[in-house]
C-alpha cells in the first residue's frame, strides 16, 4: 500500500541557499518541511511586480535590494504564510477575472474542433520530424515543394490545432483547481509547480488512461495485445488494414472497422477487449497506485522530473479514442475536480510514491483524479 504523505512540519534550518539548490536540482522531496514549503510558496509567486506588492503590503522597504536578491531578502524577513497567501489569491483574483469573461466564448471555439490529429507532428519533435523526413531525404528541389504542399501543410495544420486545442483546455482545467478555496495558485513564473493543495505543491498533468499501461497488464494477465487479437480477427473477416501502420492509430483503425461488423466474432472480440479495459480503470479509480508509478517511470526522457504530480486523468467509457473531449467539458471537470477537492482532509492530499527511473530511486507525492464519461 502506498505511504500516507507525512510532511516534517517542524521548524528546520534551512537557509535560503539550501532551499533554493533543493529547488533547482528538483530534489522536492527534501523541500517537504515546514521552512522548505515555506520556499516554495514564495518562489511560486516571485514575479518582482509580485513581490514588492507583499512588500509594500507589510510595510517593509527593499528599494536598496536588487531584483534578482529579492526573493531571497523576502524569504529572510519571514513574512507571515497568511499575508502572502492573501497576496497570492489577490493577484490571481485580477489575472482571472479577464480569462473569467472569456471562457464561455472560449470553450464555445474549442467545440468545433472535430478531429483530434497530429498529423505526424508530434509534440516536442516538429524540428526533428521536418529535418529527418525532408530536409535530410530529399534532394529535389521540385519534389519537396510538391511535398510541402501536399502532405507538410496539411500535417502543420493538424499540428497547430491540436497545439491551440491543448493550450487553451490546459488553462481552463488549471482555472477550475485555483478556483477551489483549499488550492492556493501559482501566480509567478515557476517551473513543475501549478498550484498548492494544503500547502503541499502539485504540477498538474492532464492525460488519458494509457495504451501502453493497458498492454502491460494485459501481459501479465496472459492475453495478447488488443491489436494482435484485432489483427487476427480482421484477417478472419477479411477486414482490410494497413500493415505498415502501427501505434494508436492502427488500434483506433481496427478498433472502428471490427466494432461495425455485424458478425459475432467481431462482436466477441471487441466484448473482451472492453471487459478487460473497464475493469482496470475500475482497480485504477480505487486504487491508483500502479498506474501512477507507471506514469513516472514511463516519462519522456527530455521531460523527466520527479515533481509531485496531480494526474487528471480522462476517460471516456464508451469511445476511449473520444477521451480528448472531455478536456473542453468544463461542467463534467467541475463537477469531478470540486467533489475531489471537497473531499480532502487536513494535509492528507496524495501519497507517497517511489519509484525507478534509469537505475535512480525516486520519491514524491502523487495522486490521480479521474473524469469519467
Amino acid at each position: 500500500m502506498p505511504k500516507k504523505v507525512k510532511i516534517k512540519m517542524k521548524t528546520k534550518m534551512l537557509d535560503f541557499k539550501m532551499a533554493l539548490k533543493y529547488f533547482e536540482e528538483e530534489q522536492f522531496d527534501k523541500l517537504m518541511t515546514q521552512k522548505g514549503l515555506y520556499f516554495l510558496i514564495l518562489r511560486s509567486m516571485s514575479r518582482t511586480e509580485i513581490l514588492a506588492k507583499l512588500l509594500a503590503d507589510n510595510k517593509l522597504n527593499a528599494e536598496n535590494v536588487p531584483s534578482r536578491k529579492l526573493l531571497e531578502y523576502v524569504y529572510e524577513k519571514g513574512i507571515l504564510l497568511s499575508q502572502i497567501e492573501k497576496c497570492i489569491h489577490e493577484t490571481h483574483a485580477i489575472e482571472r477575472s479577464s480569462r473569467k469573461e472569456k471562457e464561455d466564448a472560449l470553450i464555445s471555439e474549442l467545440y468545433k474542433l472535430n478531429i483530434f490529429d497530429w498529423g505526424g507532428l508530434h509534440q516536442n519533435s516538429l524540428e526533428k520530424t521536418i529535418v529527418d523526413n525532408y530536409v535530410k531525404k530529399i534532394i529535389s528541389f521540385d519534389l519537396i515543394n510538391k511535398k510541402i504542399e501536399n502532405e507538410l501543410q496539411i500535417s502543420l495544420k493538424g499540428y497547430v490545432l491540436c497545439s491551440w486545442y491543448n493550450h487553451w483546455t490546459s488553462i481552463i482545467i488549471e482555472d477550475i483547481f485555483k478556483d477551489h478555496k483549499k488550492v492556493l495558485p501559482a501566480v509567478g513564473l515557476v517551473k513543475k509547480i501549478d498550484f498548492f493543495i494544503n500547502q503541499i505543491p502539485f504540477d498538474l498533468k492532464v492525460t488519458y488512461f494509457p495504451e501502453g499501461f493497458i498492454s502491460e497488464k494485459r501481459k501479465a494477465a496472459d492475453l495478447r495485445p488488443e491489436t494482435t487479437e484485432l489483427k487476427k480477427i480482421a484477417r478472419l473477416l477479411n477486414i482490410h488494414f494497413d500493415v505498415d501502420s502501427s501505434g494508436s492509430d492502427l488500434l483506433e483503425d481496427l478498433w472502428k472497422k471490427i466494432n461495425d461488423h455485424p458478425s459475432n466474432e467481431a462482436k466477441q472480440c471487441i466484448s473482451s477487449i472492453v471487459k478487460f479495459r473497464i475493469a482496470l480503470i475500475d482497480q485504477s479509480v480505487r486504487n491508483p497506485h500502479d498506474l501512477i508509478k507507471w506514469l513516472y517511470e514511463n516519462q519522456g526522457t527530455r521531460r523527466f522530473d520527479s515533481s509531485n504530480r496531480l494526474f487528471l486523468i480522462l476517460v471516456d467509457r464508451s469511445n476511449h479514442f473520444d477521451s480528448w473531449k472531455l478536456k473542453r467539458a468544463k461542467p463534467l471537470l467541475t463537477k469531478t475536480i470540486n467533489g475531489y477537492l471537497d473531499a480532502l482532509s487536513g494535509k492528507d492530499v496524495g501519497k507517497v510514491v517511489e519509484f525507478d527511473w534509469e537505475s535512480n530511486r525516486y520519491k514524491a507525492i502523487s495522486d490521480a483524479v479521474f473524469v469519467l464519461k
